[in-house]
């Protein structure tokens, strides 16, 4: 069986996912789900791994969706179960505790654009495009797009979005706070990965804690959180490190602990 899931760890600690399968569009199969669940997996235990850029093979496609032939041939008693799991990948990679962004390189469209929003950031190339279409085909997103984008864009725009079915490109993206920055195909990957590069530099306590911290918006301990995770990086190397560098006017050498 030919992986669809392919990684390359860079030696700045970045690991590029990238999704292949450019013949259908880098479709989200299941195989796909279960490859990349193994990836992240794998990640999170190495800790030489500090960050994931996530993007699809091929210059037409991000993640163009779900494969649609798996739903034909899904029984429907198991579609609450195939939305889980899907939900489950995702979840995965939205808690992830180091920076995950995602370079956006065409379309991004139902399951794509799923992956898309629980990647921490979104880099887009011009000529992406976003939408969750579910609605066309009688059914609604189901790998977490109704809370992600809701939360991201806004109840009046996503409902626009999710209610027509209707893509978007990337400037819009951008204006509507889906889409972090948008830049010429050429230039996506190594945008993303300068983008990436920068937060390496930074201590990987105080990322993991900033993540966890964000993530805990709108929840009732969030302060607490925030409060609790400022606490423990205090104690940590890194920030006697930091202060140390920043009165010495050079720059810090992190080392995680």
């Amino acid at each position: 069986m030919n992986l669809i899931i392919q990684s390359e760890a860079r030696p700045d600690g970045i690991l590029v996912i990238t999704v292949n399968s450019p013949a259908k569009y880098n479709a989200l199969s299941i195989q796909a789900l279960h490859e990349l669940e193994e990836q992240l997996d794998e990640a999170r235990q190495n800790q030489a791994i500090r960050a994931l850029l996530l993007t699809g093979a091929g210059e037409k496609a991000f993640v163009a969706g779900a494969d649609i032939g798996e739903f034909k041939e899904m029984p429907s008693s198991e579609s609450r179960a195939f939305a889980e799991a899907g939900q489950r990948v995702l979840e995965k990679l939205e808690a992830m505790p180091i920076p995950v962004v995602a370079a956006v390189n065409g379309f991004a469209l139902g399951g794509g654009c799923e992956l898309a929003l629980a990647c921490h950031l979104r880099v887009a190339s011009i000529n992406a495009q976003f939408g969750l279409p579910e609605v066309k085909l009688g059914i609604i997103p189901g790998y977490g797009g109704t809370q992600r984008l809701t939360q991201l864009v806004g109840r009046g725009k996503a409902l626009e979005l999710i209610l027509t079915g209707n893509p978007i490109g990337a400037e819009e993206a951008q204006r509507i706070g889906l889409v972090n920055h948008v830049v010429p195909l050429a230039e996506l990957l190594p945008f993303s990965l300068q983008l990436l590069g920068q937060m390496v530099a930074r201590a990987p306590r105080a990322l993991a804690s900033a993540l966890a911290a964000v993530a805990a918006q709108g929840k009732p301990d969030g302060y607490q959180v925030e409060a609790a995770a400022f606490e423990a990086c205090c104690q940590t190397e890194d920030f006697r490190e930091g202060v140390a560098a920043f009165l010495e006017k050079r720059p810090p050498v992190f080392t995680g602990r």
